[in-house]
């Protein structure tokens, strides 16, 4: 049987339990206020400046990417020499 709850029915609450939920909700309360402050200041921040790649620095970034491309080709035909050699000893 399940009991009901009307005017009459009562519960204890500790006045330390009653401390804690209060604590809390003034924890949550306040982060509120502050994440909205720093909201509100973020939109009046200036949007920063587009960042502008130098010609110098493509070039330098471009002639990086294709030295790894040719150091990775390197790689690959000396490690297909090395399987050549290891597929020789193994079927000879």
């Amino acid at each position: 049987m399940a009991k009901e709850l009307n005017e009459d029915t009562s519960f204890q609450i500790s006045i330390k339990t009653l401390g804690g939920i209060a604590a809390l909700i003034a924890t949550l309360v306040g982060m509120w206020f502050t994440l909205q402050a720093d909201i509100a200041e973020a939109k009046e921040l200036p949007a920063p400046p587009d960042p502008e790649v130098t010609r110098m620095e493509f070039d330098m970034k471009d002639q990086m990417i294709r030295n790894t491309i040719m150091n990775t080709q390197d790689d690959v035909k000396e490690i297909k020499k090395s399987i050549e050699k290891i597929e020789e000893k193994l079927y000879e």
